[in-house]
């Protein structure tokens, strides 16, 4: 086994396109979105809409005591200013963000050498192709917790005697639906919204008393007689607390759900160029619930299509099964109940099936790259997602909280930058640098559920002498994403060195796991172990290091960052880190390729699970094309980065900055 590193050769290769670099995408994208949009509801207050990554919404700590009366009416305008906020963007916003192409705003972006990620593990020679050239490209299948790899592939839903009939998706207007809305939200003034029963009779009022029960939960209804008409009027059975209950405790009626089905439906998520939280955001709007009463074993990619299982409580099949009408890009199937939901890390991995396209390789080359992908393996890096795509990486943000440096982590959120964002961002940002008055920036904002407008909104309402409260307002999640950032970013470096010192086989003073406990490997037990068996740490408190020179390596990191690796708890709990293992090199596994001939770039290259349910026959490939294109499938064990093993096949850099660099003539 040979190591070979980064040159600044191996950059200048070819041209992988990684990550929103199709031209034709973000036309689409918005034509679909309005489509979408269409059809929705009206948004619920509260809806982590649009937000980063969250499981819903996080509250920020007490009130500090120096925020004064004049703080408090502004929080009032601020919250005012959220309740009208669109859901989209302005059209001018839209304007300006295309007004700067992709390539120029990434010229300041991350490189792979800027986050520690310079080595190779296999000797082949590299060769160029595009990667994500279209998202159909990629496609990501959930492997679940019993090893099974997930498939959309049955669309009927269970039948339940219990389930009202497919009337109630029908039975009332646009605008009845509306004012139930309001009515259910109390936008309106309105105490009961009466509804007129055309053509009378029992069934068709218990259908109507159904279809409010089912679409606006925090409503009640009873039948009225008025001058001879017959009316079902909805109301609100317990005022305000009854709504908030139903809406945080998403507890929709309990007499309304059969004792003997499980509280939760599973069913098969298939999405196309939409990430996990934001296709549960869109589900919730639709069924009008709050995007925490959903769970899943992982989050997934937007830029790819993928298949996931989904767990939701107290939501039927059949409720589920109709958004299928609707919804574009999205396709519901596969559904069961169960007692239980689902939870993060469940799953043992994903399957992924990627085409890289316009490939410059030889079919030895090919056969090469794919053999030591397949026998060696990979370095186990955090890929390039894990640091942002901004000129201020988010480890940079998570070092400054390690560093209790809050002034530099408001700064480094804030500040004007380089690189990829959008319009009214940029005019938020220079109207923070000019007048460091975060109502007056957080105007600017049309979006305001971004961490930017999350955190000028805790700064509007604890104050800028109290920051650590301020950036408590933005969700937890989101929060510790940067300070994992920091600890990847320390790891990546840290296994860089451990390769370019010691190579490919264990030594004396490397770390196995033995269960979940590490322990060092000895000179005498050192022929018992492989590569594949060696982790290494990311920094924390409740970690154990190498004895060898790389335990050194990560003290002077840490401490040229002014952190201690001997003291890793922070005074805010939640900042302390406890450290974890990782191997350092992942083999995948179910590997499989094909090299394939094709004339036609926006053609597909094999079916996905809806092209299989609509019955199209998989494609068949001349064995002479324009184009080479190399067809992959493999198995890798969750949080692994598949374009980090792409990486070592194509010997390329994976930064959307170099890709987009190389490719802005192509996608010309």
């Amino acid at each position: 086994m040979e190591m070979t590193e980064v040159t600044g050769v191996s950059l200048k290769r070819g041209s992988l396109a990684v990550e929103g670099s199709d031209s034709m995408a973000p036309a689409e994208e918005a034509k679909r979105q309005k489509v979408l949009d269409s059809c929705l509801p009206t948004v619920q207050d509260g809806l982590e809409h649009g937000s980063p990554p969250t499981s819903g919404h996080v509250p920020g700590p007490p009130e500090a005591v120096n925020a004064g009366q004049g703080r408090k009416n502004s929080d009032v305008q601020l919250e005012e200013e959220e309740e009208e906020e669109e859901d989209g963007l302005s059209e001018e916003a839209e304007e300006e963000e295309e007004a700067e192409s992709f390539a120029d705003m990434m010229k300041h972006g991350l490189t792979e050498l800027d986050v520690g990620i310079t080595k190779f593990v296999s000797s082949h020679q590299g060769f160029s192709g595009i990667l994500k050239e279209r998202y159909s490209d990629f496609v990501v299948h959930e492997i679940g917790k019993d090893g099974r790899i997930s498939h959309l592939d049955d669309l009927s839903v269970p039948v339940d005697e219990e389930d009202p009939s497919e009337d109630v998706f029908t039975v009332l207007t646009a605008e009845e639906k509306q004012r139930l809305e309001e009515l259910q939200l109390f936008k309106n003034k309105e105490t009961s919204v009466a509804i007129e029963v055309v053509e009378d009779t029992k069934e068709k009022r218990t259908i109507i008393h159904q279809a409010i029960k089912s679409l606006f939960p925090g409503l009640e209804t009873k039948t009225e007689d008025r001058e001879g008409k017959k009316y079902i009027v909805a109301y609100h059975a317990a005022g305000k607390k009854a709504l908030a209950k139903v809406r945080t405790a998403a507890d929709p009626r309990k007499h309304s759900w059969p004792k003997s089905r499980g509280s939760y439906c599973h069913f098969v998520l298939y999405k196309e160029n939409k990430d996990t939280m934001d296709a549960i955001n869109v589900l919730s709007k639709y069924l009008r619930v709050k995007p925490n009463i959903f769970s899943y074993m992982g989050t997934k990619d937007k830029r790819a299509i993928t298949v996931q299982e989904i767990a939701v409580l107290k939501i039927t099949a059949q409720r589920l099964a109709h958004l299928n009408k609707c919804l574009m890009n999205f396709k519901l199937g596969n559904f069961s109940y169960q007692k239980n939901p689902l939870k993060l890390g469940e799953l043992q991995g994903n399957h992924f099936t990627v085409v890289l396209r316009n490939i410059t390789g030889t079919d030895d080359q090919v056969q090469q790259a794919m053999n030591s992908l397949k026998e060696i393996g990979f370095i186990n890096y955090y890929g390039m997602q894990r640091f942002g795509t901004t000129a201020v990486p988010t480890y940079q943000v998570g070092r400054a909280i390690l560093q209790n440096s809050w002034t530099e982590v408001m700064d480094l959120i804030l500040k004007p930058r380089s690189g990829a964002e959008k319009g009214y961002l940029v005019k938020c940002r220079e109207e923070w640098a000019k007048s460091k008055d975060p109502a007056a920036a957080l105007r600017k904002l049309p979006v305001k559920r971004c961490v930017e407008g999350q955190l000028l909104r805790g700064l509007s309402k604890y104050g800028m002498k109290n920051i650590v409260s301020a950036f408590g307002i933005i969700p937890r999640n989101n929060r510790l994403m940067y300070i994992h950032s920091y600890q990847s970013y320390v790891w990546n470096n840290m296994v860089s060195k451990r390769i370019e010192e010691y190579g490919l086989k264990p030594v004396p003073g490397d770390l196995v796991l033995k269960g979940a406990t590490a322990t060092y490997i000895d000179e005498e037990d050192v022929n018992n172990y492989s590569i594949h068996d060696v982790v290494m740490p990311l920094p924390g408190f409740d970690v154990i290091y190498p004895k060898h020179k790389i335990s050194e390596a990560y003290r002077e990191m840490l401490t040229a960052d002014n952190l201690d690796i001997d003291n890793m708890r922070h005074k805010i709990r939640d900042y302390s880190l406890s450290g974890a293992y990782r191997k350092i090199i992942i083999r995948p596994q179910n590997v499989s390729w094909e090299v394939v001939a094709y004339d036609d770039p926006k053609i597909p290259l094999f079916n996905t699970d809806v092209d299989n349910l609509e019955g199209k026959p998989p494609p068949v490939f001349a064995s002479e094309g324009k184009y080479r294109a190399l067809k992959m499938d493999f198995s890798l064990p969750p949080s692994t980065y598949a374009t980090m093993a792409i990486r070592e096949v194509l010997k390329m850099d994976t930064s959307i900055k170099n890709q987009t660099q190389l490719n802005t003539t192509w996608l010309r």
